[in-house]
């Protein structure tokens, strides 16, 4: 039983380490709010064509299955997950930089592989943090993601202001800057014991791997999240074709993030299984995209944008619970790791795909990406009855 002077030293960690979390995720989704949006508009800008964009977007989604992979497996084998998000928050930052000083497009596009090696990581490592935090603090993920999501639509709203003030050939500095707060941001996180294995290291990752259950879970989730691939890299360009301004675009991609920290802050009175969750997901996305696609008056626009929530937010809520259900503990960050990397791969493909299909029909590229959307509605679908069976467990080894 603890004593009364452990008890306000233990509330005390704990808020340390959730308001440390969410400052870091507010600042790393700031670079991502105005990276998403806006760094394929200074692609374009500086004067690279719409098929080099869809290849230098897809070097992120490359990396994922690639690189990543190997670096969560090694920070989690050396316990150092909190140290290489830091590292990878300052390679990011002078990546960025480097970035800004380029404009040939296969020298972007191997400046712009390099920084996403390290860049990558930082999502599925800060997941991986967060979910040790909050399993040993009680926490929710919800509200603490939330935060992000907020500074994703702040981040966003600035880049799209600055829009219309600034040379689209500055946007990048934009980033740079929030990288540069990123950096800092990371130096503030809690050092957070990590838990040891229960099981050899040459063996560590082979049930999860052999888990049919795992791989419907992160299948169905790449499906879903990249049918968000055509809107992420050609939404802004699209839009500013059809005369909408820098600040009513960032105004639109800041509506379908405010629908996703309201859902994020009802999380934790969520009560359908999440592989429903996922399913709902997929189907909000598939309406958006057809509407997306049929080139909507405004207020229809709004509206398919507030399904962002859905199509977003709970899609990545029932992937983090089934994961949770699905990978022990200490096997999070490679669990996330292999998520990370079918998203990725799925990913890429769609990218260097979409670039293609946009350049030669436009907006009805849409309607490809509502099929995958379906597809992986259906096929998270079919899975809900294994996934209510037989978690893992702390002692089965993952």
């Amino acid at each position: 039983m603890q004593s009364e002077s452990q008890i306000p030293i233990a509330v005390a960690t704990k808020r340390r380490f959730a308001v440390s979390l969410a400052v870091f995720y507010s600042a790393f989704f700031a670079v991502l709010g105005t990276h998403m949006p806006f760094f394929p508009v200074w692609l374009n800008a500086i004067g690279i064509d719409a098929a080099w964009i869809g290849i230098i977007n897809a070097l992120p989604a490359i990396t994922r299955f690639t690189t990543l992979p190997q670096v969560t497996a090694f920070a989690e084998k050396r316990q150092a997950i909190r140290a290489a998000i830091m590292v990878s928050a300052l390679a990011t930052a002078i990546g960025f930089t480097a970035i800004g000083l380029q404009q040939q497009p296969l020298v972007l596009f191997l400046f712009y592989a390099l920084t996403c090696m390290m860049w990558t990581p930082t999502m599925p490592l800060t997941d991986a943090y967060a979910l040790r935090g909050v399993a040993r603090y009680g926490l929710d993920y919800g509200p603490l993601r939330l935060w992000g999501s907020a500074a994703f639509a702040a981040g966003s709203l600035a880049c799209g202001y600055l829009v219309d003030v600034i040379a689209p050939r500055d946007l990048i500095w934009v980033i740079v800057a929030w990288a540069v707060v990123a950096v800092a941001a990371s130096l503030l996180l809690q050092p957070l014991d990590d838990l040891r294995r229960r099981t050899p290291e040459r063996h560590a990752g082979k049930p999860l791997l052999r888990d049919a259950a795992f791989w419907a879970v992160i299948a169905s989730a790449a499906l879903i999240q990249s049918s968000h691939i055509a809107f992420y890299t050609f939404s802004a360009i699209a839009w500013q074709l059809h005369g909408i301004s820098g600040l009513t675009i960032a105004v639109l991609w800041t509506l379908g993030v405010m629908a996703e920290i309201v859902v994020f802050a009802l999380s934790p009175r969520f009560s359908l299984h999440p592989s429903t969750l996922m399913a709902i997901g997929g189907v909000i996305a598939v309406l958006r995209w057809i509407i997306t696609a049929s080139e909507p008056p405004l207020v229809l626009l709004a509206i398919a944008q507030l399904g962002h929530g859905f199509s977003f937010g709970l899609t990545i809520l029932g992937t983090m619970n089934l994961l949770v259900q699905r990978v022990s503990s200490h096997q999070i960050a490679r669990g996330q790791g292999y998520y990370a990397a079918c998203n990725g791969l799925l990913g890429a493909a769609t990218s260097i795909a979409s670039g293609a299909i946009y350049a030669r029909i436009g907006d009805a590229v849409y309607y490809v990406m509502a099929a995958m959307a379906a597809a992986g509605a259906i096929l998270i679908w079919s899975a809900r009855h294994r996934l209510t069976a037989q978690p893992q467990s702390e002692a089965s080894g993952g």
